[in-house]
């Protein structure tokens, strides 16, 4: 004669079940997209929101179908950056991401009422956010996800981590010793996530905080430098992203992407 399960083993039976099916229907989902890269930072203040979006745009400029998911949810504004105001729309139930500069991008700060209040979620409600954005979201096939997690090596980052398997990440740190710190932090985290780590670029590069800590820490971490970015005026100007403002800018940003299409190559090849 056959068991009944009591109600607690039933209801963890259910679980189960419900998280395979999800996980099933986010593959489904994430099998449309080609390449899937993190932008990542040890601590916030380096410009890893301005980073993933203008390298997005660079992508989307090459001709390359793009999305932006911006996965700060605490502090989300790669939307304020990128420059769009329209919110997602609904279609089959399924929400439609709005596209500019060819880059299509969902951003929690599309479901604040108020964008100038706190978002205060443990890593249960942020991973459930999370999967939620994967599993109602049609991006439609994408050569490119470029994925702007949050900074540093907490609940929030490592939740982002585990739910989305990304295909390598890309470290931002800025010249200062305490940032390049922070980002080697970020660096040692991924790696033990297994996860590969496709190079190193230094942001706010120039006379006033310095040069040279990105490519320090990338030849003590035996990894690729992707190149700096210098601090330029024209990132003072947000009506569009930099790389669609100064020759200069989006000559930087070409040569991050020569540097990060044989890194991802080999990722792939390893994986």
């Amino acid at each position: 004669m056959t068991r009944q399960m009591s109600p607690q083993e039933q209801a963890r039976l259910d679980s189960i079940k419900r998280s395979w099916q999800q996980k099933r229907e986010i593959g489904d989902k994430l099998a449309r997209i080609t390449n899937k890269i993190g932008v990542y930072s040890g601590k916030g203040g380096v410009g890893k929101t301005t980073v993933a979006v203008n390298l997005a745009v660079t992508l989307a400029q090459k001709g390359y179908s793009v999305g932006l998911m911006d996965c700060d949810i605490d502090c989300p504004n790669a939307n304020k950056v990128l420059g769009v105001d329209e919110k997602p729309t609904y279609e089959e139930g399924l929400l439609v991401p709005p596209e500019k500069y060819g880059v299509k991008i969902l951003s929690m700060a599309f479901f604040q009422e108020n964008e100038e209040e706190a978002i205060i979620w443990r890593g249960p409600m942020v991973h459930n956010a999370i999967n939620q954005f994967l599993q109602t979201t049609a991006w439609g096939d994408l050569d490119y996800m470029i994925v702007d997690l949050p900074p540093g090596t907490s609940d929030a980052p490592l939740t982002v981590m585990q739910v989305l398997s990304l295909d390598g990440f890309v470290i931002v740190t800025s010249p200062q010793a305490l940032a390049k710190l922070d980002a080697k932090r970020s660096i040692n985290m991924v790696r033990k996530l297994k996860v590969n780590v496709l190079g190193v670029v230094e942001n706010f590069s120039g006379d006033i905080f310095g040069t040279g800590a990105g490519e320090e820490l990338a030849k003590e971490m035996k990894m690729n430098f992707m190149g700096r970015l210098d601090l330029r005026p024209e990132y003072m100007d947000t009506s569009k992203p930099a790389v669609l403002l100064s020759p200069v800018i989006a000559a930087e940003y070409e040569s991050i992407f020569m540097a990060l299409e044989p890194a991802l190559a080999e990722a792939n090849e390893l994986s």
